[in-house]
């Protein structure tokens, strides 16, 4: 059976064995929260890289049990974001996360080429599982935060990295729907052909086990009274699981549109590392990071 909630799958990874998750620079309530909470629920244990005595001054202010975590003092959010990576590299961890530092420097030490988390040739790309109360199940969608303007390439391993975590979702065979603001293919417009591209591979069996179509407008690929109306048949119009968006604005303004006009909950990690990354806004809840840990323990392979 196909996870449909979010809280489906927390539930799911609680039967699980517990993964080691890292924190970079987690100095951070929310953060602290977050980790305390999926410790709790039996997902995950944690190491915490960061300055002790603000972690311990966290949990002591938010009741936390302190002796629940392994805490690395690292006063230095670089140092911090290094050795969580360190860590990781050494076999002793199975997720990282970011804590309180920028993006820029988490993902810095995650890219770097000698001492980070990338294979030769990988593509890190952000996947978002959006709990929509509109719609009758999880949506599975990129990128809406790594990569500005995918081209075919990368949208070919965006592609797959949402089939993947479908996969991990318990669907068989997910509905991907390359979204473009049209379902004609037109060739004045770039995001038409690779969305084309992409459902041709997917019909010659280029993905696994996956249905793909596009390109598709959104309404056609969520509302079936839409695709039935402009006459688009197939398995994916209308009842799609997945979106690959065609650019960064796109996603990310869907991703918004969600959290903030329909109150939707989330949860999201950066694939293409050796581990799944939680790369959770600083802004996110405690809610948010703790589905977006439970996520990354149901993908990892590790």
């Amino acid at each position: 059976m196909s996870i449909t909630k979010l809280d489906q799958i927390v539930e799911a990874v609680k039967s699980r064995p517990r993964k080691r998750l890292i924190a970079a620079y987690a100095n951070d309530k929310h953060t602290i929260e977050a980790i305390s909470k999926a410790i709790d629920l039996g997902i995950v244990e944690a190491t915490l890289v960061g300055d002790t005595d603000q972690i311990e001054q966290i949990c002591k202010d938010d009741n936390i049990d302190a002796g629940k975590f392994t805490i690395i003092h690292q006063t230095n959010e670089n140092k911090a974001a290094v050795k969580a990576v360190e860590l990781i590299n050494k076999g002793e961890g199975n997720l990282i996360m970011k804590g309180l530092l920028s993006t820029d420097k988490y993902m810095r030490a995650i890219l770097n080429k000698e001492t980070g988390l990338m294979d030769p040739g990988s593509i890190l790309s952000h996947v978002t599982v959006i709990e929509n109360p509109a719609y009758r199940k999880l949506i599975i969608c990129g990128d809406v935060a790594i990569i500005p303007l995918p081209d075919l390439k990368q949208k070919i391993a965006i592609t797959g990295y949402l089939i993947e975590t479908a996969h991990a979702l318990g669907i068989k065979f997910p509905k991907v729907a390359a979204v473009t603001a049209t379902e004609q293919i037109l060739s004045a417009m770039p995001a038409c052909i690779d969305a084309a591209i992409i459902a041709k591979m997917g019909e010659r069996g280029q993905f696994k086990e996956a249905f793909i179509d596009g390109p598709l407008s959104f309404d056609v690929a969520i509302d079936q009274e839409s695709a039935e109306i402009k006459n688009i048949g197939g398995p994916v119009a209308g009842d799609a699981d997945c979106l690959l968006f065609p650019n960064i604005e796109a996603g990310n303004i869907f991703y918004k549109t969600n959290t903030k006009f329909c109150k939707a909950e989330l949860g999201a990690f950066v694939a293409g590392a050796r581990v799944p990354a939680i790369l959770s806004s600083r802004g996110d809840t405690t809610q948010t990071k703790m589905y977006s840990i439970a996520l990354s323990a149901l993908v990892s392979k590790h």
